[in-house]
């Protein structure tokens, strides 16, 4: 297996954030040949517009756009607003999603997980997430769900997680995704020596 660049998203930008430390705790926990970089900047963009795009794309967007575009996958974790994703993260998708059907999310590996204080997790948050990633056509992993409930009593003060079952989910969701890129560069080395 060769290198594999994630992109990582967080929904929430609150200090402190259980969806942050999801995504810290999966850089640490990431396959040896996969790095995960957690992108800084979801709340510097603006919602989106029309009148933002194109020749006047903002700055943020640009960067968040060919960030995705660079990185072999896409991993996101998402809290849960009144029984969604939160509009930060929705937004970012909103911008992600343009030029319509030539965007960078088309076809790219994506692994959806969450984390919340309830004791349902981030369950219609994660259902939400992916109607939206599936009207991108982003490839999302369907297994396994990494549904952290109770996050408060879930990571240590240090903000690692101690949920010896979330851990194992969250490695496996990793190795998925992983293997999901894999499948892909292989399909896509087989259909360039067809045409070749």
């Amino acid at each position: 297996m060769s290198n594999v660049k994630i992109l990582a998203l967080s929904g929430s930008s609150r200090r402190g954030s259980y969806n942050t430390a999801l995504l810290q705790n999966a850089q640490q926990l990431a396959p040896k040949n996969m790095s995960i970089e957690i992108y800084k900047g979801l709340d510097r963009l603006p919602f989106y517009s029309e009148d933002l795009d194109g020749t006047n794309l903002h700055p943020e967007a640009r960067r968040l756009r060919a960030e995705i575009a660079s990185a072999d996958g896409v991993l996101i974790a998402t809290p849960e607003y009144n029984y969604s994703l939160t509009a930060i993260l929705k937004n970012a998708l909103d911008w992600a999603s343009r030029p319509s059907g030539k965007h960078a999310f088309v076809n790219k590996p994506t692994a959806i997980m969450g984390a919340s204080a309830s004791i349902l997790g981030t369950v219609r948050a994660q259902l939400h997430t992916r109607d939206v990633l599936h009207a991108l056509q982003a490839d999302v992993l369907s297994r396994p769900e990494v549904l952290l409930t109770q996050a408060g009593s879930k990571f240590d003060q240090h903000g690692h997680l101690t949920d010896e079952t979330a851990t194992v989910f969250l490695k496996q969701l990793l190795e998925g995704l992983e293997t999901k890129i894999e499948s892909q560069r292989i399909l896509t080395q087989i259909l360039r020596k067809a045409v070749s």
